[in-house]
């Protein structure tokens, strides 16, 4: 903690008494974000440190794999979905991004058939990526190579679940929405987009 503590001086003195002016303004206004960002919460995952955005610019939710799950509006409790409606509905988000990254422990625990039953909640929201990890079963031989692909379908999935919110759906097909599938790898420092054909190239 005191690292945390150290950082936080570290931060009063010089980002924030460098730019004192710009966060005051920024907090006495609504938030205007032109994306949301839907990443890991990975510990080794900071996508503030990769994209050169300021505060403000980005709606940031973290969750275990990035995932998005299902339309389902059923009263339950639903953190991303809620989020996501949040993102789409009030602050009118232009574009949205889901981010898989390289060596992700949840999905890597997938991939391996880890029991996870002792766990309340991770084994049941795993249960999102399954169809991403039958299809890269049928790409991909060697856990590795298993595993990467299962962190891209991952992404893909999480695409395929945003367009069953309806007004995902319909922004996106009013054109006042796009959503982008990103993966990174923190080892090489290399970001793949999913482009059109459906494959993920470097940028």
């Amino acid at each position: 903690m005191d690292k945390f503590i150290a950082g936080y001086h570290q931060f009063r003195d010089s980002y924030f008494n460098q730019n004192k002016d710009f966060l005051k303004a920024l907090m006495g206004r609504p938030q205007t974000p032109k994306a949301m960002m839907i990443s890991c919460s990975d510990s080794r995952i900071d996508p503030g440190l990769k994209f050169g955005a300021e505060p403000g610019d980005i709606f940031m939710v973290r969750n275990v794999a990035n995932l998005v799950p299902p339309y389902a509006p059923d009263g339950d409790y639903h953190g991303t979905s809620a989020a996501l409606e949040f993102a789409v509905q009030v602050l009118e988000v232009e574009n949205i991004v889901v981010m898989g990254h390289a060596r992700c422990g949840g999905i890597g625990a997938l991939v391996r058939h880890q029991e996870q039953s002792a766990l309340d909640f991770v084994a049941a929201w795993m249960k999102i990526a399954m169809p991403a990890l039958e299809r890269a079963s049928k790409q991909a031989t060697g856990e590795a190579a298993l595993q990467r692909a299962c962190e891209q379908e991952a992404v893909k999935e999480s695409l395929k679940n945003l367009m069953t919110f309806p007004w995902v759906k319909a922004r996106v097909e009013a054109g006042k929405l796009a959503i982008h599938g990103w993966y990174f790898d923190l080892e090489t420092g290399t970001l793949h987009r999913l482009n059109k054909s459906g494959a993920f190239e470097a940028v």
